[in-house]
């Protein structure tokens, strides 16, 4: 059994194992996130905060490449997938930040979702096939290689840190406020 906190978020189990705890928290941090962009119009996920460009629908096109980045393409050595395959990073580095203005609220919600749900196939499927430590079927320019461990503790940090500007954000558009 799951228990949810009052906005509905997965708590992280308090006495589980490495696994378990690991992935209660990156649902814990995928939820927070849902939490924070749910119920906002185009202009709700296109509201800034004083000086930086940062939006929530943004955020939400971000942390989908992120989970596909480093889940299908560096864990599973995949080919990138749309709308990821047809951007010229090298021309555009913050494409995915910024082409969010572009799409409707209904379409960054759904890409986050789909690729939330895909990562999560992904991620079961590499811990039946060496757990934490299996490699990284992609690697650094020197061969290294990063462990299921260091990109799940990575995703847990990077929703945690973009979890933190989207208070902000989110309170700017409406006054919600929580942790």
């Amino acid at each position: 059994m799951i228990d949810l906190d009052e906005q509905g978020r997965p708590e992280p189990p308090l006495a589980a194992d490495e696994v378990g705890t690991l992935l209660g928290f990156l649902e814990y941090q995928r939820a927070t996130l849902a939490w924070k962009c749910a119920g906002l119009d185009a202009a709700g996920l296109s509201a800034t905060v004083a000086a930086s460009p940062m939006t929530l629908g943004g955020m939400l096109k971000h942390l989908a490449c992120v989970e596909s980045d480093w889940i299908s393409t560096w864990l599973h050595g995949r080919d990138p997938e749309p709308p990821w395959d047809t951007v010229d990073w090298q021309a555009d580095p913050d494409w995915d930040w910024h082409s969010a203005a572009e799409d409707a609220p209904e379409q960054l919600h759904a890409l986050w979702q789909d690729t939330v749900a895909r990562s999560r196939v992904l991620v079961a499927e590499a811990m039946a096939d060496g757990g934490l430590e299996r490699l990284a079927r992609r690697t650094w320019p020197d061969g290294r290689a990063p462990s299921l461990r260091w990109i799940l503790f990575h995703l847990v940090e990077e929703y945690a840190r973009h979890n933190g500007h989207a208070d902000l954000i989110r309170e700017s558009v409406d006054g919600l406020t929580g942790e």
